[in-house]
Parts: C-alpha cells; sequence; structure tokens
C-alpha cells in the first residue's frame, strides 16, 4: 500500500486519535437522525448536520477514520464557496470544524451520479456492472472492449433512486416512475454536469483526477435548486493522482487513489462486506492511511495545511460549545 505525502508528517497525530473518533454525537436539541456519516439535528428554523469520522462503504459502516469527518466538512465548505455561480447550496453557518448549519430544502429522491471513467468496486458501480457483461447503463450504451479505469468517451449521467439500497435507473425511468418532475429534472441534471465539468477542471489544476461523484439537490422554501449534502468530497468523490495514471494505467495497475477506494478493495479481497454478518476489523496501518490521504485531498484542493484542532478537548464537547447559540 503506497503512502501518499501531506504537507507535514501528521503520523503521529493521526495514530494518538485513532481510539479517540467522533463516532456518535448527541446535541442537546432537535429531532436527530443517524446516517451512516451523518448525524442530522432538525433545530427547527435549520438542520446541524454533523460529519462523523464514522467510514461507510458497502451501505454499512466498516472503521473510524481520525479526522476524516473535520476533513470531509472543510472540503465540502471550499467546493460550496467556489460553485455558486453553478447553483445555489444549502450553507448557511461552519460553526465547527465538523459541522454545517444548514438551510432546509425538499431534496430530490434521487442521487445524481456522474462518471468520467469505467470504475468501481460496489455493486452498483460502473465496471461492476459491465464486468458481469451488461453494455447498458442508466440508459447509456456501453461499447464493447473497455477495460477497469479507462476514461469514458464522454460524461455520463447515471442516476440512483434514494431507497434502503441505491437503484441504477435511467432519466426515462425517473420520470415514468414519478421519482421527479421533467422540469426539476432538466434542471437539476445541467447542473450537475456543470458542476462535474468544472470539478474535473479544478482538480487537473491541482495534480488529480475527478473520476466520478454524486450529488444531491432539492428546492429551498422559496423553490430555488439548492446543492445540499456534500460536494466533491473523497466520501462522494473518486479521485486519482493525475501524474502517476497514465504509467500505472498501462501496466495494468490501479491508479493512486485519494479516496475510499483502497479501503473498500481491502473488504472486498477478504470478504462479502454486502452479505457477512461480522466483518474483519480493518487495521491500523489502513485507518491511518485512509486519514492520511483525507487531508492529503483537503490539502490538493485548497493549497493550505491541514487545521487540526488547537487542543485536546473532545470533539463532542467542542461541537456543544460552538454550537450553543444554536442550543
Amino acid at each position: 500500500m503506497t503512502t501518499l505525502q501531506t504537507k507535514g508528517d501528521y503520523q503521529e497525530r493521526i495514530l494518538a486519535t485513532v481510539d479517540n473518533c467522533l463516532t456518535e454525537t448527541n446535541l442537546s436539541k432537535g429531532e436527530k437522525y443517524r446516517g451512516k456519516v451523518r448525524d442530522r439535528y432538525d433545530l427547527g428554523d435549520c438542520l446541524a448536520l454533523i460529519t462523523t469520522d464514522r467510514q461507510s462503504a458497502f451501505d454499512r459502516v466498516l472503521a473510524a477514520i481520525p479526522f476524516k469527518g473535520q476533513a470531509l466538512n472543510l472540503t465540502s465548505r471550499w467546493w460550496f464557496d467556489n460553485t455558486t455561480d453553478i447553483v445555489a447550496n444549502h450553507v448557511m453557518e461552519i460553526p465547527d470544524p465538523n459541522v454545517t448549519m444548514a438551510k432546509k430544502c425538499d431534496v430530490f429522491p434521487i442521487e445524481f451520479v456522474v462518471r468520467g471513467y469505467m470504475t468501481g468496486s460496489s455493486g452498483t458501480s460502473l465496471w461492476t456492472i459491465y464486468n458481469k457483461g451488461d453494455r447498458e447503463y442508466c440508459g447509456h450504451a456501453l461499447p464493447e472492449g473497455m477495460i477497469k479505469n479507462q476514461a469514458l468517451d464522454e460524461i455520463m449521467l447515471t442516476p440512483t433512486t434514494k431507497e434502503a439500497h441505491d437503484r441504477p435507473i435511467s432519466e426515462e425511468g425517473i420520470l415514468n416512475e414519478g421519482w421527479m418532475t421533467e422540469e426539476d429534472w432538466n434542471q437539476a441534471s445541467a447542473v450537475a454536469m456543470d458542476l462535474f465539468s468544472y470539478g474535473q477542471r479544478v482538480a487537473k489544476e491541482h495534480g488529480l483526477i475527478l473520476v466520478d461523484t454524486k450529488y444531491e439537490m432539492g428546492k429551498d422554501a422559496d423553490g430555488n435548486l439548492t446543492l445540499v449534502d456534500e460536494i466533491h468530497t473523497p466520501d462522494s468523490s473518486r479521485y486519482w493522482i493525475a501524474d502517476s495514471y497514465e504509467e500505472l494505467h498501462a501496466a495494468g495497475k490501479e491508479p493512486e487513489n485519494v479516496d475510499k477506494e483502497f479501503l473498500r478493495l481491502w473488504f472486498a479481497d477478504r470478504c462479502d462486506p454486502y452479505n457477512d454478518d461480522e466483518l474483519p476489523e480493518a487495521p491500523v496501518d489502513l485507518v491511518s492511511e485512509l486519514s492520511r490521504r483525507y487531508l492529503l485531498l483537503y490539502e490538493m484542493i485548497t493549497g493550505e495545511a491541514f487545521p487540526f484542532p488547537s487542543d485536546d478537548e473532545p470533539v463532542g464537547d467542542r461541537i456543544a460549545r460552538n454550537l450553543s447559540a444554536y442550543l
């Protein structure tokens, strides 16, 4: 497993936090919804979205990764700040590194998955489906002879439904099944493609390849299209290191990734992560390296060193203190 280098040597700090990750939250106010990674609190006139250090894949939580929640939340903040000319977003304030105070929105029951490469290891990934012999995906015809990790001829929008298990679906299926109106679909799908094109351009400028991603959108109280959840994080996206991609791909090797794909691959090689009741425990070196990659992505995208918390105050206490005005 290749170790990717961050701006500083963060290994000691990461290892010291392995057993002190933010895996549970308990605000004193608001109805709580516990997602795989985020805890959402309905505070009446707004939402508190707390990004934890829980690591999910294959529709389950696999591990806890030091500083992951902060890296995700702050990476999203950077992208939200830099895409307001494409679409409005739900961010009201970032009162804590792990927390986004967000506008309430009526969220579409569709995830807008955009892909630039033939890759993936999950059950709904493009490569998994293609490798089984299917040559049609979400209404797109796929040519014969493609190999894993090669670039697609053109960017593809491959939506999924937001059900117990994500279901790939075509534009025709979305409209025929009544998931969205045609007007909403046309607007949101166009925005998804614009966001991805912009994301790929920025990633390239920063030495990265934005491989694929997912967006969630809805409408705010005034009926305006609004980007919600997260954007271009290593949880919602795949990133590869640009400089080494061509050489590794030509050699039939996996690209250097700055996301959770190598964790997916580790579990997929050792168990059936969709069906086994118990999974092996992720080793410390794997957890540490994933933490390092989350921090690296933040640094490569923003150009700044990762802002570690300044003291040893428990994360839960810090969050409660920073959210006191809302609680």
